[in-house]
């Protein structure tokens, strides 16, 4: 891939999810942000993702303060904008920079936070030497686990850098009778390791133990069980599944 920039916003690739993160992140305008609500309304899965990136990027805000473009920028636009002989090239050219430096500087401040996330909530490290640690954090991953033919599915999500998982109920509701409970299939065959009691309706966070993340990774299964109120008796076998889902990266 080259490391030359592009000259111009038209040469970036914009798929639906770079859309639903710069509308995330506030960077959407104009026609692009009607266009952007409309779809919202109408696609599950475009409102599905900015509803991710809503979730991935709110609490790494909380901890990133404001950035604002420095005085001289904002001078040199106004300073080509008013010149008494416009050059349109050369105005399609800052513009084109400052939307591009708006979300690098959003983006880089998120890396930031992630590596802020990494060094307070990763885990201890041992003295023994270790490879080098990549600068970027792994993607992270997200699964679908439709139930049944009615419509409803849980979203889940594994952000490796704070190794949080996300899962989302919105859709269900209680029944008073069960509870469902979730569950990953390791790869190397052992005994399936609870994720936890589903919460009706809600979106919940996680912390996961290293015996579960260790198995994390693209591929890995997911089951969703009937349990009784509370979840599976601790003697007792998992009930039947009523679902199945798998993680893909982001």
């Amino acid at each position: 891939m080259s490391s030359t920039p592009p000259d111009k916003d038209d040469d970036v690739r914009r798929d639906d999810p770079l859309i639903a993160a710069e509308w995330s992140l506030g960077l959407l305008e104009g026609e692009e942000l009607l266009a952007a609500r409309g779809k919202h309304a109408v696609d599950p899965d475009f409102a599905w993702r900015k509803e991710w990136w809503d979730n991935w990027f709110a609490p790494l805000a909380d901890e990133i303060a404001p950035v604002e473009p420095s005085t001289d920028l904002w001078d040199r636009i106004a300073t080509v904008i008013n010149a008494p002989a416009p050059v349109p090239a050369e105005v399609m050219a800052l513009r084109a920079g400052v939307k591009r430096w708006r979300i690098i500087a959003a983006l880089t401040s998120a890396a930031a936070a992630v590596v802020l996330m990494v060094s307070v909530l990763g885990p201890t490290p041992t003295p023994q030497p270790q490879p080098q640690a990549p600068v970027l954090a792994a993607a992270p991953l997200v699964a679908t686990v439709p139930i049944g033919e009615t419509g409803l599915r849980l979203d889940v999500t594994y952000i490796p850098a704070s190794r949080q998982m996300l899962v989302s109920a919105a859709g269900l509701t209680a029944d008073g009778v069960h509870d469902h409970e979730l569950w990953l299939v390791p790869k190397d065959g052992g005994a399936l390791q609870s994720l936890g009691v589903i919460a009706p309706g809600e979106v919940n966070s996680m912390a996961l133990p290293d015996e579960v993340t260790r198995n994390l990774a693209s591929g890995a299964q997911l089951l969703l069980t009937r349990e009784p109120l509370g979840g599976k008796p601790a003697e007792a076998q998992a009930g039947p599944v009523v679902a199945r889902g798998a993680f893909a990266p982001v």
